[in-house]
């Protein structure tokens, strides 16, 4: 492949075209399922399913077919076919559905405006994982430009990831005659630690998430009666965490819920760490003061990537501080986000939480995990010479910088689910989800140059498979 060739087109490709139309996709308040129980009939994930279903329909690449799947209950699913030259088969896969819209966003900024400033695409959704179906038709647009063979691609667009993709299986189950036996699979819904180089995620973390709850009275009754006798319901909710995690430390504190990290992933933390510096964790917006968890560089990474780690997300029951008076509450509830290691078993993990926090009430305290996520993780299969050699010479060619390997703290359910399906196949996980992009949160934004090289490291990675 001509790397300067597949640059210009793919460059032009991105301003002229790719460009508008995630502007309009930013626009359209496309929640997942999880978050937007009745999607159907808001129309807004139609609408998303729409505009990048036509746009891929319209591309000018040979034998290009599309079909949009909807099974029944579920939502719909994006599957473009692309023939090959070889009897090899490649599946890209991205997803539409977005997270929800989050506070804080800047002014003259929000999750369904779309802004562009400078080099740089705000809004909801760009980055996370709006671009992915775009970046992979163009970067084969790049080869059949030049004549280059090429596997046969089947690109995958699903619209329930952000939910924990537990529509997918239902897909792939449909489709496993049709997919075959791939052997690579390219996803572009991860992050780059930072801008200058291309990124290959190593290992997802897994996750479970829950909604805990802790109820002692049937009723709020005043707290200058009943404190002292009644026990706050917030203080036994924060004993239970104290089951979990150790809150001094913040480390995770059952056997059941850590792994050993493998020797290679720890020596590729540490050549990150060495990468990135204090970027890894200058890329978060602390406030004056505050700091990371730890000094060293390296545990920060590993931290991230290999080790469990609890967050509450939500909260329910506590008033808001101008509305709250001198009560004793009859409920507190929490929205617990509990990551996994990457290899780690998600459904065994989550039934030891909701025993260790059920198990012994106190003071007879009516206390419930309700699950709503469960999901393994991923560990990538060890990488082929060929990919490794492709990645790293792709990387060179359009960033001027060697490749870099890194774990990812996000989970992609779809990973550890075609991981299992075809363990001989390989991986290219990557994304441009890098500092500061702030993907779920406010402020998310694409980087368009990065975007558009990562396009052309796709283009040359598929054309290097075709040849190896």
């Amino acid at each position: 492949m001509d790397p300067q060739l597949a640059s210009t087109l793919i460059d032009t490709q991105w301003d002229a075209d790719i460009v508008p139309q995630l502007i309009e996709y930013i626009r359209i308040p496309n929640l997942s399922p999880l978050f937007d129980p009745d999607w159907e009939a808001h129309g807004h994930m139609e609408r998303a399913v729409a505009l990048i279903a036509g746009w891929c329909a319209a591309q000018p690449l040979a034998g290009l077919t599309l079909e949009v799947l909807r099974l029944p209950g579920r939502t719909p699913l994006i599957v473009v076919e692309v023939p090959g030259a070889l009897d090899a088969t490649v599946v890209l896969y991205g997803h539409l559905d977005k997270q929800p819209e989050m506070s804080g966003w800047a002014e003259g900024l929000g999750p369904w405006t779309p802004v562009l400033r400078g080099e740089r695409l705000y809004g909801r959704g760009g980055a996370d994982d709006g671009y992915a179906a775009f970046a992979s038709l163009t970067a084969l647009r790049a080869l059949q430009a030049q004549g280059l063979a090429h596997a046969r691609c089947l690109l995958l667009i699903e619209a329930s990831e952000e939910s924990g993709s537990p529509d997918l299986p239902a897909y792939i189950e449909c489709l496993a005659e049709r997919i075959g036996e791939p052997d690579l699979v390219v996803c572009l819904d991860s992050g780059c630690g930072n801008y200058e180089q291309l990124w290959c995620t190593t290992s997802l973390r897994g996750m479970i998430a829950g909604n805990l709850s802790v109820e002692l009275l049937s009723e709020g009754v005043h707290s200058g009666d009943a404190s002292g006798i009644v026990a706050d319901g917030f203080r036994v909710l924060r004993c239970l965490l104290s089951r979990l995690e150790d809150e001094h430390s913040g480390e995770i504190l059952a056997p059941v819920l850590n792994v050993d990290i493998p020797p290679q992933r720890a020596v590729q933390a540490m050549r990150a760490a060495d990468t990135l510096g204090t970027a890894v964790y200058e890329k978060f917006p602390f406030v004056p003061g505050a700091r990371p968890v730890s000094p060293h560089l390296a545990d920060l990474v590993l931290n991230r990537t290999w080790r469990p780690a609890l967050s509450v997300t939500g909260a329910a029951g506590l008033p808001a501080l101008e509305a709250a008076g001198n009560v004793c509450r009859p409920l507190t509830a929490v929205k617990l986000s509990l990551r996994l290691p990457p290899t780690c078993n998600a459904e065994r993990a989550a039934d030891h939480v909701k025993t260790t926090l059920e198990r012994n009430p106190p003071y007879g305290a009516r206390i419930r995990f309700e699950l709503e996520k469960c999901s393994d993780g991923w560990n990538a299969p060890p990488l082929a010479g060929w990919l490794g050699q492709a990645v790293d010479a792709a990387s060179r060619s359009h960033f001027g910088a060697p490749a870099m390997y890194l774990g990812e703290g996000g989970s992609i359910p779809f990973m550890g689910m075609l991981g299992a399906r075809f363990p001989r196949a390989q991986f290219l996980v990557t994304g441009v989800l890098g500092p500061h992009s702030n993907a779920h949160g406010p402020n998310e934004f694409l980087d368009l140059p990065t975007a558009k090289k990562l396009t052309a490291c796709v283009a040359q990675v598929l054309a290097e498979h075709a040849q190896r």
